[in-house]
């Protein structure tokens, strides 16, 4: 079941009958997933506090993720002793990530096997509404859905070895991918229509901030997005295209800032907070490993 969120309380509605598309993505709307039927009748507002709410897709048709912040892009490549590669100015690049993995807000999430540079990465996604081809730039709000928090959760160690053989990221993004709380419609966000919305984003881990960032330094606009998305095939309705990590936004960038020591990876027990302004805060504990 699914609700539009007003203030504090939850409206329940049947998914069949929202209309994601076209006009119906562009009326103001929070929409949030619930995890079980609520009580009172569809159109009767309920108290969101207390409601378990699920990621606003559960199981995309794709998940698409972009490396579209200049600052994280130059971090990284810094760390590795690298300048940014000029065509990365021209070209988006994205790697396709486990649509099986994704997690709801507030649930647990495991550091995988072996794993012992558990990271999180501050993102926000943008979800697809309707089916669409070859998308031209000036036209990505028309098939846009909605935008939500993304953490798109790393083992470094595991990513590390696997892209010294020049693929991936693989196993090191295999196991987690969290979304939510809500879907917000881009009408929602300050100068969406610029193709670089306006909004704050901070990730705390047990309510320290470790990141801030701004969600308008994106480098390629999210029309440049679509459109490579898109291109020469067709998107579907649910489809994930993250943004990518904001700068500061993740251990791995801070690590390579502050020196390691100043920037612990993340342990079973931390609470990880991932906050964008205007779409919410999407919490998960970290908990122990899972079994091999």
């Amino acid at each position: 079941m699914a609700g539009l969120v007003d203030g504090a309380g939850l409206v329940p509605f049947a998914v069949e009958g929202v209309d994601v598309g076209p006009g119906g993505a562009q009326e103001a709307l929070v929409v949030a997933a619930v995890a079980s039927d609520l009580p009172g009748r569809p159109g009767d507002a309920v108290a969101l506090e207390g409601v378990d709410l699920l990621a606003p897709v559960g199981r995309p048709p794709s998940v698409r993720d972009f490396y579209a912040f200049e600052a994280h892009v130059a971090t990284a490549r810094r760390g590795r002793g690298l300048e940014v590669d000029p065509d990365w100015y021209e070209l988006p690049v994205f790697y396709f990530s486990n649509p099986a993995s994704v997690v709801d807000p507030g649930a647990p999430v495991a550091v995988p096997a072996g794993c012992t540079e558990m990271d999180y990465e501050l993102e926000v996604a943008a979800v697809v509404g309707v089916e669409a081809g070859d998308v031209a730039a000036d036209q990505w709000l028309d098939v846009v859905a909605g935008f939500c928090v993304m953490n798109d959760w790393s083992a470094r160690d595991l990513q590390r070895r696997e892209m010294r053989q020049g693929l991936g990221p693989a196993k090191g993004k295999d196991f987690a991918l969290s979304l939510g709380p809500v879907l917000v419609t881009p009408d929602e966000l300050p100068d969406v229509a610029t193709g670089r919305p306006s909004a704050t984003m901070v990730a705390r881990v047990d309510g320290v901030e470790r990141s801030r960032g701004q969600l308008a330094d994106i480098h390629h606009p999210w029309g440049a997005l679509v459109a490579h998305a898109s291109r020469s095939t067709v998107l579907r309705p649910g489809d994930v295209i993250g943004s990518g990590t904001v700068g500061t936004g993740c251990i791995l960038e801070l690590g390579l800032t502050h020196g390691p020591d100043a920037e612990p990876w993340l342990a079973p027990g931390a609470l990880v907070e991932l906050e964008v302004e205007g779409l919410g805060v999407l919490a998960n504990p970290v908990v122990g490993t899972r079994l091999p």
